[in-house]
């Protein structure tokens, strides 16, 4: 199954927080606002998509995801952003909806390096303010994460929950299926494990989640894709109700189709890789017949923010 961060009290938001010194990094507004959870509905119909967070153990990081070999960026116009405030500004922007989604997706790469103890305490501590107001969070593996380095931090995860980290949720309007591309491809265990999942829930539409791009990248920075990226899009297809396939991992908001098949293209949290690019997070509405997509970019004035995707989940 998934990572699975479930809700926590405020008491035990507050504790911990203090306990690790982070209620210095978190905005009175954040620590009201977790504080209120329960003046707040929850919508099970309602997913908060992120991705690429890429938190460091350096709450101070920033960092030119603009630079970075073969860039078209000029040298001195390298856009940085500020790490820690990206998911912080994210975090904040999910709190405040009303009502809350039920569940909000990290899908793949939590950490900035590859997965150290130290980055995932500061991941951790970041989205503990989204548990406290009443959100369950499901996190993927992507390349920069260590699954073992995460285990040792979640003392509540059964140790038949660890391996492959693939599991469904079950919505009243679509089942949503969370895929480990950790290591780069999926594989045929995988693979057969989704074409069966898929089969056995024929009756309600699907969308499939994992971190990398099911084939190279065509944005601003060539990235390879997963290596078994034509057998899952081959799974997918033959099957209608297999409605969308997000992904992360090429830092970029993109969309397009594939057949039936959308292929949603979620961006960056944290940094991007073309100057101007939009960074941020995407609010999931569930409808009997679409999925409706809004972009929430960090930056509030930049223009793609509000951007909107509609999925038809008609057979």
């Amino acid at each position: 199954m998934p990572i699975i961060l479930p809700p926590i009290t405020r008491r035990q938001f507050v504790k911990g927080s203090l306990a690790l010194g982070g209620a210095a990094m978190m905005t009175p507004y954040e620590l009201a606002a977790a504080a209120g959870s329960e003046r707040f509905g929850l919508d099970p119909n309602r997913v908060a998509l992120l991705a690429d967070t890429h938190i460091s153990a350096d709450p101070d990081l920033v960092y030119p995801g603009t630079k970075w070999p073969g860039s078209a960026v000029k040298e001195g116009e390298h856009e940085s952003v500020h790490i820690v405030k990206s998911i912080v500004e994210s975090a904040k922007s999910v709190i405040a909806l009303n009502p809350r989604p039920a569940h909000l997706i990290v899908n793949g790469d939590c950490t900035f390096g590859r997965g150290s103890e130290a980055e995932y305490k500061q991941f951790l501590k970041l989205v503990e303010p989204i548990r406290a107001a009443g959100i369950t969070i499901h996190v993927t593996i992507g390349n920069h994460d260590n699954r073992w380095n995460l285990w040792k931090l979640l003392p509540f995860l059964k140790k038949e929950h660890m391996g492959v980290q693939a599991g469904v949720i079950e919505l009243p309007h679509a089942n949503l299926v969370l895929l480990d591309s950790g290591n780069g491809a999926l594989g045929d265990k995988q693979l057969n494990w989704l074409a069966q999942q898929l089969d056995e829930r024929s009756d309600k539409p699907a969308l499939i989640f994992s971190h990398y791009n099911p084939y190279n990248n065509r944005g601003v920075r060539p990235i390879k894709g997963m290596r078994d990226g034509s057998s899952l899009l081959k799974v997918l297809t033959e099957r209608k109700h297999a409605k969308a396939y997000f992904y992360g991992h090429t830092h970029e908001w993109q969309h397009d189709r594939l057949e039936h098949l959308h292929l949603i293209n979620q961006p960056a949290v944290s940094y991007y890789f073309g100057k101007g690019h939009a960074h941020g997070w995407v609010d999931m509405k569930l409808t009997k017949t679409s999925a409706h997509l809004e972009l929430h970019c960090i930056n509030r004035i930049h223009k793609q923010h509000g951007d909107l995707i509609k999925v038809s989940l008609k057979n």
